[in-house]
């Protein structure tokens, strides 16, 4: 199957490479359960393979699953590879699900697709949406500094906007060095209380300072300044969105039967803990903690050719939403004082860089919490005492 968001397109080959059946198919229920009758005609028994295993391809496989089939995931650079072994220039969808038939045909090693049960689904939606949100926020950060620093420099470096409600709140009202003078340090002050801002008196004095130190208007100011103010409204709407997405994927990820044991491990809260029930899937599929960090490409590769070895380097194929979860816990815990910092600490004694450092310590964090979930137990600071048996 090579899917699509409108359309699918199918190729049966059976044991010889024959092309027994191809069509589109409408990325529709009548239609996909049409075709699925017809080839489960063709064969008693039937392999099937898909290039995308996400959205588009979510009804394909959710009717697959709900007859009793199940399918594969043949990769789409996987796919753009073998079609050099194939006669022909020509990329077509046709060709494109014959080849992906064919490597399936070959191969017996592709993953199996599972189709999510109602909880990683519901995680899987919140984490995306989570992780889109962020991203908006970062680019209206961004897009205000910005503007900000061609008519109002001075509260542009004074005020950290990605952590500091008050500032937005500020600039939703008062924008420029003029307009806040005009306000004056009490009558700011008690308009920043009134909405509800902590800390209301060093924010309007800040802001005050840094007004004092500009007394020229800038070219473009008053349109600037209306910019600013939809940037920081829109900012602090943003903000009470990520609040209540936070709270959906806390309530959702805290109904997870293993979501004591993941959040214990340090610095993994519920965020991360969504992320990494998301990304892993069926933990049953790591056969040990080094598959894990395999998966999320923390275990090097060797490229050895002829008398060179030893020669690793960083593997391409793996999940980057799993290394990414890995990766920001193992960041977050070496700011802390502990085990965690000393390991890091300790490999750059060694020698190593700050992102190698980092990737040991994720690495390692990938063995403590497979073990924990292997051992179905919480994390604790000390080893558990070994009994003899």
């Amino acid at each position: 199957m090579d899917a699509g968001k409108g359309h699918h397109w199918a190729a049966v080959v059976d044991e010889t490479g024959a092309t027994l059946w191809s069509k589109q198919i409408d990325n529709d229920e009548s239609a996909i359960l049409t075709a699925l009758g017809e080839i489960l005609e063709l064969a008693d028994e039937v392999h099937w393979a898909v290039d995308i295993a996400g959205t588009s391809s979510a009804l394909l496989l959710a009717l697959l699953a709900a007859h009793g089939q199940q399918a594969v995931h043949v990769p789409g650079r996987t796919v753009n590879r073998m079609a050099g072994a194939y006669r022909g220039e020509a990329k077509t969808n046709a060709r494109d699900a014959y080849v992906i038939a064919e490597t399936a045909r070959h191969r017996n090693d592709f993953s199996a697709i599972d189709v999510p049960a109602q909880l990683a689904a519901d995680l899987a939606l919140l984490t995306a949406h989570h992780t889109d949100l962020v991203a908006d926020r970062v680019r209206m950060l961004n897009r205000l500094r910005d503007v900000l620093t061609g008519v109002f420099p001075a509260p542009e470096r004074a005020f950290d906007y990605s952590a500091h409600k008050g500032a937005l709140v500020l600039l939703t009202g008062y924008q420029t060095p003029a307009a806040i003078r005009r306000r004056g340090r009490a009558r700011l002050t008690a308009w920043l209380a009134g909405r509800g801002v902590r800390g209301a008196d060093p924010v309007a004095s800040t802001a005050l300072e840094a007004a004092s130190a500009l007394h020229t208007a800038l070219p473009g100011e008053d349109v600037a300044a209306q910019i600013v103010a939809d940037l920081a409204e829109q900012i602090l709407a943003l903000d009470d969105r990520l609040k209540h997405v936070d709270r959906q994927i806390l309530e959702t990820f805290r109904t997870h039967p293993q979501a004591e044991i993941i959040e214990s491990l340090p610095v993994m809260g519920p965020i991360l803990g969504a992320e990494f029930v998301v990304a892993a899937g069926d933990l049953s599929a790591y056969l040990d903690a080094g598959h894990l960090a395999s998966a999320a490409g923390l275990v090097p590769v060797p490229r050895d050719s002829g008398r060179r070895t030893g020669d690793l380097h960083r593997p391409k194929r793996y999940s980057r939403r799993l290394r990414r979860v890995f990766y920001r816990s193992a960041q977050t815990s070496i700011v802390r004082e502990g085990s965690n910092r000393d390991f890091s600490l300790k490999k750059r004694g060694e020698g190593r860089e700050h992102v190698q450092a980092v990737i040991a310590l994720a690495r390692r964090r990938a063995s403590v919490l497979w073990a924990l979930l292997r051992d179905i137990r919480v994390f604790t600071s000390t080893p558990p005492v070994a009994h003899a048996i």
